[in-house]
């Protein structure tokens, strides 16, 4: 490809100011190594190219080394094999001769068959060459695949803003707002957000599910979120979703499993020391943004408590990444099992019930070893959350 270098120019800053941009919240490792990918993975459009641009400054690295190349561009859609990887690395490396580090950013790779097995080969001769990728799925570092880059990549995930980075594009919003708009980064900054929320959902129904499952209609799978997300917080059996969708209890198990992928649903498992209890039970599912959730549901009315349990297991997952619930007579909303603590939290709107109390009472009867209730209402919201995230570390 004689072009490739030009379209690489186009996503690239060798001649151009990286734009301003909102700094993301985000656990990323000390520096870059060459025998070390780093890769993102996250939801479509929650911010992965901003964030590879950001890394230049984290990372002190010159612009003029550094290329982008994102393999959704039309311009590459026929020659998405490892060959475009190689012809890029040797072009760029034939453009800068005698510079010891070059940095690739290699965006929504998981589209590059064979990607892997090439990149595995990169790092194991390791020749001053930083890799960073990123996917909108979060499989494509799995199974067999996984394997292949087996102690050769760091991955780190990526959501929508959380309310402190919202508060960066607008200082003024509220708690209310948040839950009402979400944290996709685009749909903030236009009039109508919700328009571009809508097209979110239908491009990561229709590319990184339907096309991937190569089922015959999108439908379905439409019905199965939908219903998973007015369901939010609620146990769910692949026989309920499945019978509510009309399709069969393993079509249902591959759309949920295929929506848990492209992080369009968030799981919460069962809280238990056995695994096999753990697996007995059914788990429940959370939106990945609470706009996305409001523009795609059916209910009408205000959704104040169900969109604050969302935000808070969304803020729970970014920080700890496993997030667990429980439920035996009463219910505990989330359950931290971090470096061996265990950590009850509670999400009520305006404060504590009976109902909440004695679900907790339970709770420590079968864990009196568990830690105090973290209790999370809307006044509370942010400090009781910075609180819990500073006592992990």
């Amino acid at each position: 490809m004689d072009h490739l270098l030009d379209i690489a120019r186009t996503w690239s800053f060798w001649d151009r100011p990286i734009p301003p941009s909102v700094p993301r919240d985000i656990d990323l490792p000390a520096r870059l190594h060459d025998q070390l990918c780093l890769v993102i993975q996250g939801v479509r459009r929650c911010g992965k190219s901003t964030l590879l641009q950001q890394l230049i400054g984290r990372y002190r690295l010159d612009p003029v080394h550094c290329v982008f190349l994102n393999f959704e561009d039309p311009r590459l859609s026929r020659e998405l094999s490892y060959q475009i990887l190689d012809e890029l690395v040797q072009r760029f490396r034939a453009m800068h001769q005698g510079v010891e580090r070059l940095a690739f950013f290699l965006d929504e790779i998981q589209e590059v068959e064979g990607w892997q097995r090439w990149l595995r080969t990169q790092l194991e001769r390791p020749s001053g060459n930083l890799f960073v990728v990123t996917g909108s799925n979060a499989k494509m570092l799995s199974g067999d695949m996984s394997s292949v880059l087996t102690g050769r990549h760091l991955t780190v995930e990526l959501y929508p803003f959380d309310i402190r980075e919202v508060r960066q594009l607008d200082p003024t919003a509220g708690l209310l707002e948040y839950l009402d708009r979400g944290g996709f980064p685009g749909p903030l900054v236009i009039p109508d957000g919700d328009r571009l929320l809508r097209q979110y959902f239908h491009d990561i129904v229709e590319r990184d599910i339907r096309e991937r499952l190569m089922a015959r209609s999108s439908q379905p799978i439409r019905q199965v979120v939908q219903m998973v997300y007015e369901s939010a917080g609620s146990e769910m059996s692949l026989r309920r979703i499945a019978a509510a969708s009309g399709i069969a209890v393993d079509t249902a198990a591959g759309y949920l499993s295929a929506c848990e992928a492209a992080y369009l649903v968030l799981s919460c498992p069962f809280f238990a020391f056995s695994e096999r209890r753990r697996a007995s039970r059914n788990r429940k599912y959370y939106p990945v943004d609470t706009g996305l959730r409001r523009v795609v549901v059916t209910r009408t009315g205000p959704d104040r408590g169900k969109a604050l349990e969302c935000a808070v297991h969304l803020a729970l997952r970014k920080r700890f990444g496993q997030v667990f619930y429980w439920r035996e007579r009463g219910e505990v909303d989330f359950v931290l099992h971090d470096q061996g603590r265990i950590i009850p939290v509670q999400v009520t709107w305006e404060g504590a019930g009976d109902r909440h109390h004695r679900a907790m009472e339970m709770f420590y009867e079968r864990f009196p070893q568990a830690e105090e209730t973290v209790w999370v209402t809307a006044e509370g919201f942010e400090s009781a959350l910075e609180d819990l995230c500073e006592s992990a570390g």
